[in-house]
């Protein structure tokens, strides 16, 4: 039984030599070389004023959660229009039905007022 996996375990332990190989390699041979601008803050242009790990504001979360949800649909709807003409009428009763489940909850997180931001 171990001949069936022996190619995949030599498989495996090449990859990992090889890949830990380069890594000892990249830390071995680069330059250490640090300056003023290579220890600047990168592309903010300031100093960092607070602690990384504040506290965000739930708002974030929804958005993004609504994102998901949004582009879910459309993620459903190009392969069903690709095949609508192949799923006839009950194709479109299914789309139709989902796409009303999703406009119900857009409307009620509109008027929750979850997409408005103060």
């Amino acid at each position: 039984m171990l001949e069936n996996y022996l190619p995949v375990l030599i498989f495996m332990a090449v990859g990992i030599v090889v890949g830990l190989a380069m890594i000892v390699l990249g830390f071995v041979l680069s330059p250490h070389r640090p300056d003023n601008e290579k220890l600047s803050p990168y592309e903010c242009g300031f100093e960092a004023f607070e602690d990384a790990r504040m506290k965000f504001d739930v708002r974030y979360y929804l958005v993004a959660i609504l994102f998901i949800i949004f582009d879910l649909e459309i993620a459903f709807l190009f392969p069903w229009a690709v095949v609508l003409d192949k799923l006839g009428v009950v194709g479109l009763v299914a789309m139709t039905l989902f796409l009303g489940i999703l406009v119900i909850g857009f409307i009620y997180e509109w008027k929750k007022g979850a997409l408005e931001w103060e």
